[in-house]
């Protein structure tokens, strides 16, 4: 039962990231929890940082290229008095450490120099590459990493709190920023070092932190999908069992009324004889098309999901009648007089099934730059 729902799950799931994983940890544990091998992640957070983590699952992994310079928010702790390696406190200290007391009239004028657009140093341990390497295994060997600066934008940056050697900030950001960086570099400024003592992600892109999940909240989901996919699936087939012992007194036979005629269907067709879906239309189990191909028993776990509708608020979305849909499926260019004017939109069948992103080509024509169901 797990095979069926690897292919039918398309959607954008938000995990709220504990510390001490990597992005990837969790994109693995996800695969394993929904069994679902096409998962990704819109957006790195180190293992030390917690928060939003949005990730693409099944074909909504091709919205990923939409996501790719999406702003962030940031809440975070800058601990000041000397400096770390990794430019956060998992690091080795690089600098003795002082004494520091700080107020938040002393931070304010230094705090400014980073609003804005500035230029930007990545930290020594990134991914950021120097020739085809990436920084981080250079600087694990402890070999020599000259990162050239890049330009950023700090489009917020706010002072929560001062308490001693901490400072509590709120930082909004353009994609690529380094907060790492922002704490190393304050810490210049200031004259004392500093590193970034905690970092938690608060939005990316339109995704908040309220709509994020626990890992542990979705295993329990998962968990409770398995069992209850385990037990139709035990009464369909105690039920196919008795029909097929009474039907074996029958001299009219179909296909559909025994198991031993998926053992005698040519290979290429067996598939047709799924478990929910064998015997006549009267006994067959009702499955019913939820979002994305999705059936009703996947409720509990859709439940966590981002609601199609949401996702790229900025593009105007259409439902598209019968005819319509059957042309995307097929890749074909659509009228949509209504939408003459917006340059991409998202293309619904029902008010869940979110199909396609289309591209205006001329006028009112518009082009299916990606499909997520095929014909």
């Amino acid at each position: 039962m797990a095979e069926s729902l690897n292919l039918l799950m398309n959607g954008v799931l938000i995990i709220d990231k504990p510390a001490g994983l990597t992005s990837h940890d969790v994109v693995n544990r996800v695969r394993r929890l929904l069994n679902q091998r096409s998962v990704g992640h819109l957006g790195t957070l180190d293992p030390m940082a917690t928060g939003v983590l949005p990730l693409v699952i099944g074909n909504f992994t091709r919205l990923a290229q939409f996501y790719v310079g999406s702003e962030k928010t940031y809440e975070g702790t800058v601990r000041f008095g000397f400096c770390t390696d990794t430019y956060d406190a998992e690091g080795e200290p690089t600098t003795e450490p002082k004494t520091v007391r700080l107020s938040r009239e002393e931070l304010e004028p230094a705090i400014g120099k980073f609003r804005g657009v500035i230029e930007q140093v990545p930290p020594p341990f990134s991914a950021k590459k120097i020739k085809g390497v990436p920084a981080y295994k250079l600087a694990r060997k402890q070999k020599e990493v000259n990162l050239a600066p890049v330009q950023v934008e700090i489009k917020e940056l706010e002072v929560l709190g001062v308490d001693v050697d901490r400072m509590r900030f709120r930082a909004r950001v353009a994609s690529g920023t380094y907060m790492r960086s922002v704490a190393h570099d304050l810490g210049q400024v200031m004259g004392c070092g500093a590193h970034l003592e905690s970092l938690r992600r608060t939005t990316v892109a339109e995704f908040t932190e309220d709509q994020a999940h626990t890992l542990e909240e979705l295993a329990a989901k998962a968990r409770k999908w398995r069992h209850e996919k385990d037990e139709d699936h035990d009464s369909v087939t105690q039920a196919a069992a008795s029909r097929e012992a009474a039907e074996d007194r029958s001299p009219r036979r179909k296909p559909w009324e025994t198991a031993s005629a998926i053992d005698q269907a040519p290979e290429g067709r067996k598939s047709l004889f799924h478990p929910l879906l064998e015997g006549p239309p009267e006994n067959r189990l009702p499955v019913q098309p939820i979002g994305n191909g999705t059936h009703n028993d996947l409720q509990p776990l859709l439940e966590l999901f981002i609601h199609p509708r949401k996702l790229l608020p900025q593009m105007p979305a259409v439902t598209a009648d019968e005819l319509t849909v059957a042309r995307i499926r097929d890749g074909r260019p659509i009228n949509l007089l209504e939408l003459s004017r917006a340059r991409q939109i998202k293309v619904f069948s029902g008010q869940r099934d979110l199909i396609a992103i289309a591209t205006r080509v001329a006028g009112t024509l518009f082009h299916p730059k990606i499909v997520f169901v095929g014909a």
